[in-house]
């Protein structure tokens, strides 16, 4: 079968309309999924009624699942599968998480611009995130195409950076935001890990800048000057021409693949309202030092 796909954004991004995930994928749509996912990198599929069980088996017929999401206070769950990343602002009864909760100001920074899982030795290959529960207004999730922030840089910066490794760490990221309550086992596994700036996506064959807010060094130039540099190649990836925002809608599944696009959540009213969003990454087939360039 063909997929109905419809564009939704001129660079980047498209809606696969009459998909029901819900009665399993086969070895044959799953490589057609992977196709359009090679050259949209975003896909929305709309109307899918998954519970947790049937999310879990439409990834793993993708890819290799994260075994460890990077959360703190893990040991305050709510959802019934540890590789699910709860992306809500409810606690594990199910209540609105407190102003001041740890949980609720480490998840705020989901509304830097970031790259899932960059800050693993072995990074994420794609995303997939299911609405269960949406607030009435804001809340939407914007992306950013790497790709085309790659093709569209000046060719100096381009020979500047092309060979560049940068540090990535939770840590940095959340930092930004003036958040260190780490926990000494938390500042261990969120220990800083090397990748590439510049990586080669392996379906297009094409170049891809690999930003995050993750990033706090560059390999072999000053802290203040690498901070300033990724600050500026940042600014040039989420111009307008270059995001695609999605407005939620309840049972709205979005994948994105992590090696060419960016991404951020924006602010709703989470004192007020209930967000249940839910989660899953395949995790990549190796750190990107090991990658082709």
């Amino acid at each position: 079968m063909q997929l109905d796909i419809h564009p939704l954004h001129p660079v980047f991004a498209a809606e696969v309309i009459g998909l029901d995930l819900t009665q399993g994928t086969d070895p044959e749509l799953a490589n057609k999924i992977h196709a359009a996912m090679d050259q949209y990198s975003v896909l929305v599929i709309k109307n899918q009624h998954l519970n947790d069980d049937q999310q879990m088996a439409f990834a793993q017929s993708l890819g290799t699942l994260e075994s460890t999401p990077a959360q703190v206070s893990i040991d305050k769950q709510r959802l019934k599968h540890r590789a699910m990343v709860d992306i809500s602002n409810l606690d594990e009864s199910g209540a609105l998480l407190g102003a001041n909760d740890r949980r609720r100001l480490f998840n705020l920074g989901n509304m830097l611009w970031h790259t899932d899982s960059s800050f693993k030795s072995t990074p994420a290959l794609y995303s997939m995130l299911h609405a269960r529960a949406i607030p009435p207004e804001g809340g939407n999730t914007e992306f950013a195409d790497m790709r085309a922030a790659w093709d569209t840089l000046a060719p100096a910066v381009q020979q500047r950076i092309e060979y560049s490794v940068c540090d990535h760490s939770l840590l940095y990221s959340r930092a930004l935001l003036g958040f260190d309550a780490f926990t000494q086992e938390e500042q261990q596994t969120f220990a800083p890990v090397p990748q590439r700036l510049v990586r080669k996506h392996p379906g297009s064959g094409r170049r891809s800048l690999f930003l995050a807010s993750h990033i706090g060094a560059v390999h072999g130039m000053p802290r203040p000057e690498a901070l300033m540099l990724i600050r500026d190649l940042m600014e040039h990836a989420t111009q307008k021409e270059r995001v695609y925002a999605h407005p939620w809608q309840v049972n709205d599944l979005v994948i994105w693949d992590n090696r060419c696009t960016m991404h951020r959540g924006r602010a709703y009213d989470d004192q007020r309202y209930t967000r249940d969003m839910r989660r899953l990454t395949l995790q990549d087939s190796a750190p990107t030092l090991l990658q082709p360039a």
